[in-house]
């Protein structure tokens, strides 16, 4: 008989890492955010990890580590490289070397570790070529953690947001309530996905055998647009207020990917539940919010 899961959830007052909480709720869990792992320290990182990772060895439990946190600071990293590196591309090694041959590894990943200028869903053996110095220190986090060559698996995703904390969907909802229209980017493509799909998806595979990396967000895709259209079309607004614009109306320090599309098949394939499509997960996302019209 396998060794029951203890959990060690980084990033823990992010997003994900909230969800990933709630999910797990009375299981073994500890969550960690920025104030009790800081991600940029080594020595901490080793030492926090290797004491829990002992403790649950010693309690005849399999350590688990989900990492979902991350420098996601997009424009910012632009600036401020070094500090982004050590989160996003160190740590990620850190962990897998803390947790090589007694742990297992399930390592987040993002769509910025592509171009973003394909014209099909990216498959996770595509070519990466980051544009941006956040996606340049996510795919150093993805090669610390292969080089490692342990149980781990890297899941990319992409459009990440979540009935709580900082997102496109609860911004379009403030904006909905504060404003007359909301000019919005349409010529961005990705695919929404609910943190709380995804934080289930990385749960399981956590507890597969599968290793490498792997793709997983919501099912289908659209322009930043048409999801704003679909929020406010979910709580009943008028969509006319929703205006297109194209990217160049807000430019950046880092350029946005024009295409983050994931192919999600060898997730299927290795025997994984299919996270469904984003427009149900956005309603089901509203719904919790409770701010769905009926």
């Amino acid at each position: 008989m396998s060794a029951p899961p203890a959990w060690l959830v980084t990033g823990a007052t992010g997003q994900l890492g909230t969800d990933l909480q709630a999910l797990l709720a009375g299981a073994d869990v500890t969550a960690l955010g920025r104030r009790e792992l800081d991600l940029t320290d080594e020595a901490q990182v080793r030492g926090v990890v290797g004491r829990w990772r002992d403790d649950a060895l010693a309690r005849g439990a399999r350590p688990v580590v989900l990492n979902a946190a991350a420098y996601t600071a997009v424009d910012a990293a632009e600036a401020d490289e070094e500090t982004a590196h050590r989160v996003n591309g160190l740590a990620p090694g850190w962990l897998a070397e803390e947790l090589a041959g007694r742990g297992r590894l399930v390592h987040v990943s993002t769509d910025y570790v592509f171009a973003g200028d394909a014209t099909r869903p990216y498959r996770p053996d595509d070519e990466p070529a980051p544009r941006t110095a956040y996606g340049r220190t996510k795919l150093a986090g993805e090669r610390a953690v292969a080089a490692v060559d342990d149980d781990a698996v890297v899941v990319r995703t992409a459009w990440v947001y979540a009935a709580h904390g900082k997102n496109f969907v609860r911004t379009m909802l403030r904006l909905e309530a504060e404003r007359d229209t909301v000019s919005v980017v349409e010529d961005q493509t990705g695919s929404p996905t609910w943190s709380a799909d995804l934080a289930g998806g990385l749960v399981e595979v956590a507890q597969s055998p599968v290793r490498g990396v792997l793709h997983a967000t919501n099912a289908g895709s659209t322009t930043w647009y048409g999801l704003a259209v679909a929020v406010f079309a979910g709580v009943g607004a008028d969509l006319d207020r929703v205006l297109p614009v194209p990217t160049s109306a807000y430019p950046t320090p880092a350029p946005r990917p024009a295409y983050s599309v994931l192919d999600g098949e060898a997730w299927t394939a290795a025997g994984l539940t299919h996270l469904g499509y984003w427009e149900p997960a956005l309603a089901a996302c509203l719904s919790q919010l409770g701010v769905l019209a009926t």
